[in-house]
Order: C-alpha cells, then structure tokens, then sequence
C-alpha cells in the first residue's frame, strides 16, 4: 500500500506470512485486511487496485484456482510424483512463454473482480500494470537515482524473461524487451530442478553449491554456448523442452556441484556481458535491477564491479512476491507525475497492538521476565555462545531477516553455524548464512565495504583481516552476503554495537526467523510456537525474555 501524495510506502506484506504456507498462491485475503488496517483505511475507501500480469498462464490459473494449487504442490514436493508430472512442467513452460491479449486481460479482471467483491473492495476499479513494468518500478522509483539502467531479468512474465530501460525525469523508457524463450530465468529454474531441488525456491542452493565446483581444465564451459548476447538483446538457442534435454545430459556427465558450477558461470558471464553493452550504449552509470535472477548475489557482485558502473541498486523483493508493491508504484507515478518512494528501511508489516506480545506470552504457558535493555541482554547471550531468537517491531518486507525477524549467534562460530544449519534451521550444509555489520565496520571487514549495503542484495569479499571474525557467516568462495546496519535500524543497531562491546566485532550471524520450510514468523504467537518447535537457546521479544522450557525427564 502506497501513500501517493507523501511518496511513501505504508505497509507491505505477503500472504504467506499469515497463512503459513511458503510462497503462498491464494488469493491475498490476510494481507490486504492487515495492510488496510495499517493504513488506518475501510474498505470503501479504496478508490483503486494495482495489479500484474495477464498472460494466458496467469489467468488460466485465476479462473481455475485448483490448477494453480495442484501445481504448488508438486513444484513444492507437498505429493509423491505421478506419471503426468514432467508433462505439467512442460505445459507450464510452454504456456508461461504466452503473452497476453484482449481475452486474457478481460477474463482476468472479470475473475479478479469477482475477488474483490468478495473481500469488499468491489468499489475500486482495477489498475493493469504489465508484469516487467511492475518489476521495474519497484527497483527505479525506490533507489533513490535520478538517472539510471532499469534492468529487470526473471522466468517469465507476461510473454517476457526481461527488459531493460532507462529511468530519467521520473519517467521508464523502454529501450529492450527480452523474449520468454530467451529467458535466464528458465535456465537457472531447469538447472535447479534436474538438481533435485525446488525451482523458485533452492536457486540459492545451487549458487552455493557452485562454490565446490572448478574451472574445466581445457576452459571451455558447455553451457556458454547456449545464450548469444547481441547489444541489449539475448538469444537462447534451444527452446524450454530442448534446454531441458540438453541440460540434463550435461548433468550426466559431472558431478553436480560442476554442473552448478557451469551454470553459474554461464549466467555471470551473460548478465555481465548484457549490462555492459547496455551501460555503454546508453551512457548511464547506475543500475537499478530486479526480477527473479536478481536474487543471485554473485552475479550482482560482478555487475557492481563493472567499470561502467558507479553504483548497483537491486529492489530487494526482486522476485514476484514484490510485483503487487511495484504495480501500486507504477499506478501512483501516473496518476501524480514524477517521484521517489525512498525505502531507507524494509519493516514494513503490520505494527504490533500494544500488548500484544506480553499477551500471547501469557498465553503460552512459557516463563518470561521483562528486561530492561534487551539489546545488551541478547548481546550477553550471543557472547556465550547462545542462539538468540530475536523479535522487534513491524516484519520485514521480502526474503531476507533484517533485524526485525531473525535468529542471532556469534559471527566467528564455525560450530555454532553448523548447529545452525544441521539442528534449528535444518538446511543443508553448504549453505552459508549471512552477517549483519555495523556500516563503521563494514570497511575494514569487507572489500567494497565502504559502499553499503541495507538488504543483503550483494556478495562481498571478505578481507583477510575479516576472515577469522566473520568465519561462520563466509561461504567456501571467500564471500559473504553482509546487510549494513546504522542508527536508523534502532535497536537492531544498538544490539550490535553491545555485541562488539562484549566480542569485539560489531557483526551477528543473522537468519530469518522460521524453521526451514516455513515463512518468515508474522506474529508473536507464530514466533512462540516457531521458537518452541525449534530446540533455541533464548527468545527476545520486544521487552521480554524467554529462555528454553526445560525438558522433563
């Protein structure tokens, strides 16, 4: 939800924060009531509706929810496989390269009128946004630029993998639209399933496992060949059935941390060289990204690094779950002209009732005892060795934990990671968690430290003086994921600069708040209930401490 005339984001949140269910695909009952309710609105008061995407894959879905449901079950590994799975993925792939037409457009907002109606919003007219505009809306008109490269790259949306335009006097002007056919979204999701993990989910996975993978002694990577980067147009030479084909009988033939290994070098390389050509061509230095392969750190680090680039702002809900916030974005520069909607801070979930925490404590049947400076509490537990779950304020917007919902250990623990990892979070091992760093010592831990960085959007190399402080948050690479935090995080910066008072670096190992999985926890009651389930040390709650129930013998 958006404040148009103050170019201020109110209130933003995904469904499946109140559902419970990851990457919830239902209708977003939960999350329009609790973004009406921040904005202190009823529902008659809602004059329009933003929304996305109105391509043939997307309708059909809406007008037939059940499809929908039965696909995020298998693309979820929620049911055992069937004979007809692999020809629903092709169906899929083949239908999602569809763009829209007069048809679709009707017969989705006829569907998504009978919604609205449903949940009392029958008043508002509806507000089309194309799927990729919407993207480049929420990286253009939040970071701040002036002048830019809008670059948006994902699966597909509305007949296109990505476009690229250039954001000057407050305005997006189209310059390349990229094919779904030609998409590096696709090819990563296909590379992530034949690795027997969750496509729009594990592609984290993939690039971290790619740092266990090697250069191919003669230099020639297989997968190169597949894209043509042409100016700012790319080209894929096998369509989605046939790239399938051809990557899984190069899978074949390696083990699988090579064969992440190849693909994320092929897609590196690709972005890089498609950003360069368009920096170059267009004169701009800075570059506003987002879309799904937005999300892949390593690549965003290379584009950071080009010559030609000064400065890199990657939206940080860059997949689909920020495109409801970029069509609201859009609408709103079009009906009041040019703006900034500054995001100097993601905690932008509902606001907590006052007492709502002590009450679903008192509910819980849990021992807590109010402290009076919880910052240095969890940073005396952090310091020995403990794992705080630690709950403060508004949620987070997005993927990632940023000091509102997280978990917390020491930095420098390689021991306390893989209890992490292996125990409470239950991911696989390889995968590397993240730090948050005071922006004072952002510089002399990381290279590149003295740009910041507040979503945890961008890898960095970590200084050899770093190495031994940051060990349990850097990956095999060398690398680490940072979110730089100042004053204006509040009482998330007082906690870290208690810790580098008692373990003499301002910097957490810092994980979302969930079990793995899960969303992100909403509510104090789902952080109650999370932090059972999980086995933890310590839960800080607002002004409140839990420590672990004892376990009865």
């Amino acid at each position: 939800m958006v404040d148009e005339s103050e170019r201020r984001i109110l209130c933003a949140a995904n469904e499946e924060r109140f559902t419970r269910r990851k990457l919830e695909v239902g209708f977003p009952d939960r999350s329009i009531e609790a973004c009406l309710r921040e904005a202190g609105l009823a529902k008659e008061d809602v004059e329009e509706v933003a929304v996305s995407t109105s391509d043939p894959a997307k309708t059909l879905t809406r007008a037939f929810p059940s499809l929908k449901e039965s696909y995020y079950l298998l693309r979820r590994r929620k049911v055992r496989p069937r004979a007809l799975d692999s020809w629903k993925r092709w169906f899929k792939y083949e239908l999602t390269t569809w763009p829209p037409n007069r048809v679709t457009r009707r017969l989705s907002e006829a569907v998504l009128s009978r919604e609205l109606r449903r949940v009392g919003l029958g008043k508002a007219r509806l507000h089309w946004a194309p799927h990729h505009l919407a993207h480049a809306a929420t990286a253009a008109y939040t970071s701040g630029f002036d002048t830019a490269l809008v670059l948006t790259l994902d699966g597909v949306g509305d007949g296109l993998s990505g476009t690229i335009s250039t954001l000057a006097g407050g305005s997006l002007t189209l310059l390349s639209a990229i094919g779904a056919k030609d998409s590096f979204g696709i090819f990563y999701e296909v590379v992530t399933q034949l690795l027997n993990m969750r496509e729009l989910e594990d592609e984290g996975k993939v690039m971290a496992l790619a740092s266990y993978g090697y250069a191919p002694p003669d230099g020639r990577n297989p997968l190169m060949d597949l894209f043509r980067v042409e100016g700012m147009k790319i080209s894929c030479r096998l369509p989605p059935s046939g790239l399938r084909r051809f990557l899984a009988a190069e899978l074949a033939m390696v083990p699988s941390e090579q064969f992440a290994f190849l693909a994320q070098e092929t897609l590196e390389t690709k972005v890089v060289e498609l950003v360069s050509n368009a920096l170059r061509t267009t004169g701009m230095r800075r570059v506003a990204y987002a879309g799904g392969v937005a999300s892949n750190i390593q690549a965003n680090r290379k584009l950071g690094s080009l010559p030609e680039c000064d400065e890199i702002f990657v939206f940080p809900h860059m997949g689909d779950g920020g495109l409801a916030l970029g069509a609201a974005l859009a609408r709103a520069v079009e009906r009041k002209g040019a703006g900034h909607f500054p995001l100097g801070d993601l905690r932008l979930g509902p606001s907590l009732r006052p007492g709502e925490i002590e009450d679903a404590l008192g509910e819980s049947g849990l021992r807590f005892e109010p402290v009076e400076d919880p910052a240095a509490e969890a940073a005396h537990r952090i310091a020995q060795g403990e794992v705080v779950f630690w709950f403060q304020g508004r949620m987070e917007f997005g993927p990632r934990a940023l000091g509102g919902r997280s978990i917390l250990a020491r930095p420098d623990s390689d021991l306390l990671r893989d209890r992490l990892n292996l125990k409470l979070k239950r991911r696989v091992w390889y995968q590397p968690f993240c730090p948050s760093i005071l922006d004072e010592e952002a510089e002399r831990l990381l290279e590149g430290g003295e740009t910041p960085n507040r979503f945890m959007t961008m890898a960095y190399r970590v200084r050899t003086e770093g190495r031994d402080l940051l060990k349990g948050v850097i990956g095999r690479d060398g690398t680490c994921r940072p979110q730089m935090v100042d004053e204006s995080y509040g009482i998330y910066h007082r906690l870290l600069v208690s810790t580098r008072k008692a373990i003499g670096v301002g910097a957490l190992l810092n994980t979302s708040f969930n079990l793995h999985g899960e969303p992100l926890v909403a509510s104090p009651a789902q952080a109650i209930d999370c932090f059972v389930r999980s086995g933890a040390d310590v839960l800080v709650m607002g002004d409140f401490l839990v420590e672990r129930p004892a376990v009865s013998s």
